[in-house]
């Protein structure tokens, strides 16, 4: 295929006549595209034209109003499971509204004329093996291979290539690189998509610079290169009957197109003429082209990944600084709360601890928030800037959880089919929790425990260990001790892990949070939720400060996440909203009189009244209502005279 010529019959660009013999030919609203419409109804970038050795395809990308083909009255709709179409000389393209008040352009496909007399062609199997036998032009290849290589940004690369062109073909006047647009698939249809990404022309002086404005470029010569697969010198073209008009039209003796390419992939073209002077090239020149552009499409090659590589790596910062401010900020959301003498203990433990590198062992029961102290930790440790990760040991099965944990290397076992980095490895530099560590299984632990001792780990089916920065944060609500005296935990393991034991209290024995945390929680809700509560009435606040909360801070969340879903906007939350088991406490409430004052005084009448219920229930045996209450009988005690019972 060749030149395309693009004819508007019927929108804001009426009469309208576009020629080109470009590879790819976008149309739209935008002022750059190869075709610009007026018309409010095309896209910016509505559909173009990929133009290939065999055929010319339309591509929808995604009009707003829709892409039609006419052909022959018949008319074939794009959409996104159908994006292309073969475009056929004559063919109707219609962008957005209808038959009628769309904007139809006619396209017209002129094939390419002969583009003089080829001399010579080079296959690329021929191309790198190509000799090259004067003394003086294999050193100037030498030295142009060796400015190619100092480079690694693609324009240093191309330029250079362009460069070095010149300085090996002396009569040449212009050099061009061309590179395939990575934004069209490599196929049957389109095979190059050749865009200009380095321009040099030879000066007076013999040294290459820029041009003084883009200089046009035969794409015949492109397209013959395509085909061929091969080098093409093309000489004495004003001379031959048969010649390109765009050669002509560029006032182009001689030219020589050189593939670049990787394995089987042709991805750009060296283009080298001589322009308004008669100039004759030789085998022995595209000869020195070849194996000029056989070592510069390794070095173009490596550039590109390079910086496809680099772009992956700021996006990836990128992605990585958006995930630790959510995380923070989710972190703020879900932060401590606690005024109690425990938590204050709590605080400053985790105070002394954070910027050290020994294990932390949490103890607390379930629903204690023991993760979010180990987060804590980490965001107030020198360790913030890099990763937490967290691994539940019970959540998946040993055989999985080992994997997980330590990665593993390709056909270490059935389905592992690529290598893959285990958590160890991820939160090298940060922190790693594991959650529910009792649940380990016995032939994993001594695989934790020469991590932690070597600081090293060995992937599943690997050669090799490989040092790890980590910090272990591990949480339970088992007894460890007992596990160990029972032959369900390594003892060596323990001693390791519990080098700085923090114990999370349940929300039953610092009732006096209880307020704060569900206030907390009402407002992260009432905000997530888009709902205004105007907060608890003390009777509320009072009975969820007594309710024993056998599912600690987990349960007095999803409580309150209940009830800023009931709640009535701007109203306050009252006892009659609160779940049944919450609401047990309203009888001791109505018997505790509801006296209106300070929430510290009713939760003391409260408290008061509870205790004395579970006395005479329990016939004054103060040790069994300490047991019912899931205290010690000391802490009874404390309570008792802290509320002038006795």
């Amino acid at each position: 295929m060749a030149s395309i010529t693009l004819e508007v019959l019927s929108g804001g660009a009426k009469g309208r006549v576009a020629a080109t013999d470009a590879d790819v030919i976008r149309i739209g609203r935008a002022a750059e595209n190869e075709l610009s419409l007026p018309d409010a109804h095309v896209s910016p970038l509505h559909a173009r034209l990929l133009v290939g050795t065999t055929e010319v395809v339309l591509e929808d990308l995604g009009g707003n109003a829709g892409t039609w083909v006419e052909r022959r009255g018949t008319r074939v709709a794009l959409d996104p499971e159908r994006a292309r179409c073969p475009i056929e000389s004559g063919d109707v393209l219609e962008l957005g509204g209808r038959a009628d008040t769309g904007t139809r352009v006619r396209v017209t496909v002129a094939p390419d004329r002969e583009t003089g007399r080829i001399l010579t062609l080079r296959p690329l199997a021929e191309l790198a093996s190509s000799a090259v036998n004067e003394a003086e032009r294999l050193r100037a290849l030498l030295e142009a291979l060796r400015r190619i290589g100092e480079s690694d940004e693609l324009e240093g690369v191309t330029t250079a290539l362009a460069d070095a062109a010149l300085a090996l073909v002396p009569r040449a006047t212009h050099a061009a690189v061309l590179l395939r647009d990575e934004s069209i698939a490599q196929g049957e249809v389109v095979t190059h998509g050749l865009m200009p990404v380095a321009l040099r022309v030879q000066t007076a002086s013999g040294q290459p610079a820029p041009p003084a404005e883009p200089f046009p470029i035969p794409r015949s010569i492109l397209r013959r290169v395509s085909r061929e697969r091969a080098a093409v010198l093309v000489a004495n073209a004003p001379g031959e009957a048969m010649s390109s008009e765009s050669l002509l039209g560029a006032s182009i003796y001689s030219t020589m197109g050189v593939p670049l390419w990787k394995g089987d992939e042709l991805f750009g073209v060296l283009q080298v003429d001589s322009r308004g002077a008669p100039a004759m090239f030789g085998g022995s020149e595209l000869d020195v082209l070849g194996v000029l552009a056989a070592n510069a499409s390794l070095a173009i090659a490596n550039a590109r990944l390079i910086r496809r590589l680099s772009a992956a790596e700021q996006e990836l910062k990128k992605e990585n600084s958006f995930f630790r401010g959510r995380e923070r900020t989710r972190s703020a959301e879900r932060r401590l709360v606690g005024e109690s003498r425990a938590m204050q203990d709590l605080f400053q433990k985790l105070g002394k601890v954070k910027d050290t590198r020994v294990s932390v062992l949490v103890h607390g029961e379930t629903g204690t928030g023991k993760e979010l102290i180990a987060r804590a930790l980490h965001e107030s440790s020198n360790r913030r800037e890099r990763l937490f990760v967290a691994q539940n040991c019970a959540a998946i099965p040993e055989n999985l959880l080992e994997s997980e944990l330590f990665g593993h290397k390709r056909g270490a076992f059935t389905g592992a089919t690529e290598d893959k980095k285990g958590l160890f490895e991820i939160a090298d530099g940060g922190t790693l929790f594991l959650d529910e560590i009792g649940e380990l299984p016995l032939s994993l632990q001594a695989k934790l425990l020469r991590a932690l001792q070597e600081g090293e780990v060995r992937p599943l089916g690997g050669a090799s260990a490989r040092r790890v920065d980590v910090r272990i944060v591990a949480a339970t609500n088992r007894d460890l001790e007992t596990e160990v005296r029972e032959g369900r935990f390594r003892e060596d393991l323990y001693y390791r892990l519990r080098v700085f034991p923090l114990s999370v209290p349940p929300l039953r024995e610092r009732r006096e949070d209880i307020p704060r945390i569900a206030e907390h929680f009402l407002e992260r809700y009432a905000q997530e939720f888009g709902k205004d509560v105007a907060g608890f009435e003390d009777e509320a606040l009072a009975a969820l400060t007594a309710y024993d909360w056998p599912g600690n801070v987990r349960e007095l969340e999803n409580e309150v996440q209940r009830l800023v879903i009931q709640a009535e906007p701007g109203d306050r939350i009252g006892l009659e909203l609160l779940s049944p088991r919450v609401r047990q406490i309203e009888g001791i409430l109505l018997q505790a009189g509801k006296s209106k004052g300070r929430l510290r005084t009713m939760v003391d009448q409260v408290e008061r009244q509870v205790v004395l219920e579970a006395l005479r229930e329990h016939g004054g045996n103060k040790t069994a209502a300490a047991k019912a209450f899931g205290i010690t009988r000391e802490g009874l005690h404390k309570k008792i005279k802290q509320l002038g019972l006795g």
